[in-house]
């Protein structure tokens, strides 16, 4: 059963190109931390501007430099099936423990529930490894409803799915829903405490590459059921969240990082990095945080 909080790693990149220097020291500060393990590909590890082989490569360069105790996940959704069946497939060979798919999207008219669900089960069918749901209507334009999810839910190599929509009734949902060994992850630290209250089993959150120790509190907390306690923490990470996601997104947490000692450096072209006032302006919520001085 997957359970715990994650972070979707941003890539490092150097003059464009991955920096794994980088990477292997930003690896070893959130290894020592309590974090179940790490995404690697996900929206915030910019996976739309590195090609098939640079994913494999980060992705078994992660495993390598990573703790063995400590989960890998590899983000491996593509636009056809075909594509995410192999990547998957490489995925696996390189080391990661699930893989987090991604709805397609391009074709976003076309992507009714029947091809979103027939698409699943093909990829779940073919995959050597568990495979996550990954749900990000923001970035997609396509939700993937709860009902959509409970069914693929049964799928025997389905095991979770990370709902970054922010719609708690539909977390909710699917909790209720699913099958109990069916791990629902909140996908936003903003919503993290009401999803594990309904009973999701942790998060993956971008949050949790700054504050993992933090994010993790909240989830130990809450199942100790410390609500008070957890209730107080989440709400002194809000403002950082909504910096290093839906306000600046990966920019914002690339300069996040840069402020507290790990590498985040320059987003991939052509996104652009975060200006000045935005560093000022995160640099003031992590200062709240008692994160830098």
């Amino acid at each position: 059963m997957l359970k715990g909080i994650f972070a979707p790693i941003p890539t490092p990149f150097l003059d464009e190109e991955v920096a794994y220097d980088k990477l292997v020291e930003n690896l070893g500060k959130w290894g020592r931390t309590n974090l179940a393990g790490v995404v690697v590909m996900g929206s915030n590890g910019e996976a739309p501007y590195l090609d098939e082989d640079e994913k494999v490569e980060l992705w078994a360069f992660t495993r390598k430099h990573f703790p063995k105790d400590k989960m890998v996940i590899a983000g491996t959704g593509q636009e056809s099936t075909k594509a995410t069946v192999r990547l998957t497939k490489r995925a696996a060979d390189a080391g990661a423990s699930a893989a987090l798919v991604v709805s397609p999207s391009y074709f976003k008219a076309n992507m009714k529930e029947p091809a979103l669900e027939t698409y699943y089960i093909e990829v779940a069918d073919k995959s050597p490894v568990p495979v996550l749901i990954y749900n990000m209507p923001g970035n997609t334009g396509v939700n993937l409803s709860s009902g959509l999810v409970v069914r693929l839910s049964t799928h025997p190599n389905i095991a979770g799915v990370k709902d970054s929509s922010g719609n708690i009734v539909q977390i909710s949902e699917i909790i209720s829903g699913a099958p109990g060994a069916f791990s629902v992850f909140a996908g936003s630290a903003s919503f993290l405490l009401p999803s594990l209250i309904m009973g999701a089993r942790g998060g993956t959150l971008a949050s949790a590459n700054v504050v993992p120790d933090l994010c993790v509190k909240i989830f130990d907390l809450a199942n100790e059921g410390r609500i008070a306690e957890a209730r107080e923490i989440q709400k002194s990470i809000l403002s950082l969240n909504a910096l290093v996601t839906s306000k600046y997104g990966v920019a914002g947490l690339k300069a996040a990082l840069d402020t507290i000692g790990y590498f985040g450096g320059l987003p991939r072209r052509p996104m652009l990095p975060a200006t000045d006032s935005e560093k000022a302006e995160i640099r003031k919520a992590l200062e709240k945080l008692g994160l830098v001085r």
